[in-house]
């Protein structure tokens, strides 16, 4: 096409060592060949689509929803909450959508949007974006466990919450150093319990609604809309104060989907037949994740008051879930326990989701290059046992709710996840934009696409960047000025950025941005082509599972 790298054949863009054991391509993409498979072993491909789709959606079917949205409602109100929760769900839509569409074409072992990041645009993105996946996601273990220390509290709890804490870290550590088919069935059938459960709840919150419950003295309809209010002001009064109100609601119904679009990406590179199943477990994770957050967020708004005391009182059972609020406050004795049981379950989960993200982040960094080598090595099951036995270090900071009060410790992790999941989604959508370009210059295309794109993803850039920079704002305002609260809503963009411009430093010599034709769209391909299996026909219980898959 008249640039004078049109001539370059792919094969002609790498270098290889004699030793073998890896091949670094001049535009930096590593291919990881058998001999190196031989001295590191490799991750297997042992999920299935049910499991990464529940993986996924156990992952954000969590204490997000079931703990967070009460701290959002009592902010900003029923409307806001609700509001905020159907424009994430439209900008999450054009993640999910091109996400999906970079990781179908190549989901290889080790696959991340990091390592796009790496492939696509640059090392430095890769490496900085990498390891914030790293660490942000590890920082969730121990907020996953917070959060079951504040559900805990809800009984009167004779036991230390350390002892608690202990217990829930040992189980999920030891999940993760098993082989990725036993983790993926265990977290399968732990997510089950949660949409089982959530099913349960909207359809208790419809007979609450009407007042279909004996000890309710009339129908609730739409009260708490009217008494306390809609909306409420945040910061000031007035019109000023709402407008306040409506952008922190916005900015904290953020955190429930953090991370949640790119568990399902690092999936990839352990699903079978993943140019197959990839897609179709995106887009029916995205619909069932949105039905539930949507209607669970209505479901909350009609039947708790926004304004009711247990949600933010910072004393026993504070940030007790919304749903077990209004299940108390409609005089049904059993039932608030028994919800708040499987919230903890849903708590533990969650936890155990984020850890294998972190730990596949931290594998898939080695596997790039950006990380030392040893993290790159597998058991024969595929595990790999040195990332997770690092990754595991980060539950540790579960223990600072044993010191400082839990509701606060919640919120500092609320702030350092909302941070680091917006750069991670604008960088997404920057991977994402460059895969198309790159697709375009060497004429090829993913084998899926969604009509949105590329429009949704410019949309998506813009509003996530604007997102990133009022998270916190309120802490400007003098009455609420707090160190910790603006180290922990902003101390995420300097150090993302540290990362960047240091390996920039390091690596010199590396565009700023990769040239399409410099971009290496053909390594990994065959591995890939080679894991698509024939789809099975489906006899007798098996076809159960099509409701599911």
């Amino acid at each position: 096409m008249g640039h004078p790298h049109d001539d370059d054949d792919p094969e002609k863009l790498r270098t290889t060592t004699t030793n073998g054991s890896e091949s670094v391509p001049q535009n930096g993409t590593i291919e990881v060949t058998e001999a190196s498979e031989d001295k590191f072993g490799t991750t297997k491909r042992g999920l299935k689509s049910r499991h990464a789709q529940m993986i996924a959606l156990g992952g954000s079917i969590g204490t997000g929803l079931f703990v967070g949205t009460g701290r959002t409602l009592a902010t900003g109100g029923p409307a806001f909450t609700l509001v905020g929760f159907i424009i994430m769900s439209f900008l999450l839509f054009a993640v999910v959508t091109a996400i999906t569409e970079v990781a179908t074409y190549l989901p290889v072992h080790g696959a991340s949007m990091a390592y796009y990041g790496n492939r696509y645009i640059s090392r430095s993105m890769g490496f900085a974006l990498g390891w914030l996946y790293w660490y942000a996601l590890g920082i969730l273990v121990p907020y996953e466990i917070t959060a079951a220390g504040l559900v805990i509290d809800y009984w009167e709890n004779p036991v230390n919450i350390g002892v608690w804490m202990t217990v829930m870290l040992v189980v999920i550590v030891g999940l993760n150093f098993l082989p990725v088919a036993f983790y993926g069935e265990t977290e399968f059938w732990f997510a089950c319990s949660k949409v089982i459960m959530m099913v349960g709840l909207l359809i208790l919150s419809f007979i609450l609604f009407w007042g279909g419950v004996p000890s309710q003295d009339s129908r609730l309809g739409f009260r708490y809309w009217q008494d306390p209010g809609a909306a409420k002001p945040v910061t000031l009064d007035g019109d000023i104060g709402l407008f306040i109100s409506f952008w922190v609601t916005l900015v904290n119904c953020v955190f429930p989907f953090v991370f949640a679009p790119e568990l399902i990406i690092v999936t990839a590179g352990e699903m079978q037949s993943p140019r197959r199943n990839l897609p179709k477990a995106a887009k029916r994770y995205f619909y069932r994740l949105i039905g539930f957050y949507v209607l669970g967020v209505l479901a909350i708004g009609v039947t708790c008051p926004s304004n009711d005391p247990r949600l933010t009182d910072g004393g026993a059972g504070a940030g007790s879930s919304p749903f077990v609020v209004a299940i108390a406050n409609a005089g049904i004795d059993v039932l608030p326990s028994i919800v708040n049981a499987v919230i903890l379950i849903s708590a533990w989960s969650s936890g155990n989701s984020f850890l294998y993200m972190s730990v596949r982040s931290l594998y898939s960094l080695a596997i790039a290059g950006n990380a030392p080598a040893i993290f790159k090595k597998c058991t024969k099951s595929g595990v790999p046992i040195y990332a997770v036995a690092v990754s595991s270090l980060f539950a540790a900071l579960s223990y600072l709710n044993v010191s400082n009060q839990g509701g606060v410790v919640f919120d500092w992790f609320v702030n350092l996840t909302n941070t680091w999941g917006l750069v991670s989604w604008v960088c997404c959508m920057i991977i994402f934009l460059r895969f198309r370009k790159a697709c375009r210059y060497h004429g090829v295309q993913s084998p899926w696409r969604n009509f949105c794109q590329p429009y949704g993803a410019w949309v998506a850039m813009v509003s996530f960047t604007i997102l990133c920079l009022i998270n916190g704002f309120t802490v400007f305002f003098p009455q609420n000025w707090s160190a910790s609260k603006f180290l922990t809503a902003y101390v995420g963009l300097p150090v993302f950025f540290a990362m960047y411009f240091g390996h920039r430093l390091w690596a010199w010599r590396d565009k700023w941005v990769r040239d399409p034709w410099d971009i290496d769209m053909h390594t990994g391909l065959k591995e890939v082509e080679d894991a698509e299996l024939p789809p099975q026909p489906r006899k007798g219980f098996g076809k159960l599972w099509l409701i599911i898959e």
